[in-house]
């Protein structure tokens, strides 16, 4: 680990937070704490940090308005939201806005930490993936892998950082069958079998995204009881 990566910790509840600061201290990372979205906000804009972590409950500005304008910024920069929000629909939402990982309380401290460093391993091979293709095209879609931006003819939209990220590894990997459990940990670097749903989200997003008929895809093909292969026509 880098022991000059920077985290923003942004959590309300004053006990917790106390907590967090002492142990990511102790594993060498620099962290700056805020206790509501305002201030989150004025520190992401003032500050130059390498990750995140971010509650959704917030006094001020939710937390949700916060991973917006961060990611309106910042394509690229790992945001980890922790809260006591549970449901899928909350869970859902908050990868929509652009978050990279989700972690629910109550959490065991080991599994943030793995969690931590999971994302920062993803990010640094993730610069160094797209310095051999910083661009690829898939059907009609040129994709910036630097910028996280789609163009289609005269229109684009822009890719959260998970999305390209899952995106360039079945394109590194095209013509190949990958499992779910293989993106788990390679993508989400989390060995379990639960979390199988997520990666199913993921892809159906993508689908959306670049299959003519997302029903019946040409791309992004499921092998059943497997996992997905990328086709690249």
């Amino acid at each position: 680990m880098n022991n000059k990566d920077r985290i923003l910790l942004v959590e309300d509840e004053d006990s917790l937070a106390i907590g967090l600061e002492f142990n990511l201290s102790a594993e060498g990372y620099q962290v700056t704490w805020v206790n509501n979205g305002k201030k989150a906000l004025e520190q992401f804009n003032a500050g130059n940090f390498d990750l995140i972590i971010l509650d959704l409950m917030l006094p001020y500005v939710s937390g949700y308005k916060v991973a917006e304008n961060i990611r309106a910024k910042d394509p690229q920069i790992p945001i980890l939201i922790l809260t006591a929000r549970t449901s899928l629909k909350d869970r859902l939402k908050g990868f929509e806005i652009g978050a990279d990982d989700y972690l629910t309380k109550p959490f065991h401290l080991e599994e943030l930490l793995l969690r931590i460093k999971g994302m920062f391993k993803r990010k640094k091979w993730y610069q160094k993936s797209i310095e051999n293709m910083p661009s690829f095209r898939l059907g009609e879609n040129e994709i910036n892998f630097q910028n996280l931006t789609v163009r289609t003819g005269q229109k684009s939209f822009q890719l959260t950082a998970f999305e390209a990220i899952l995106l360039k590894y079945l394109i590194d990997h095209r013509g190949i069958v990958v499992s779910r459990k293989e993106l788990l940990e390679k993508v989400w670097n989390i060995s379990s079998d639960i979390e199988t749903r997520t990666v199913d989200n993921f892809i159906v997003r993508l689908r959306k995204y670049f299959e003519p008929d997302p029903d019946n895809p040409v791309f992004i093909k499921s092998v059943r009881g497997v996992g997905y292969i990328l086709i690249d026509r």
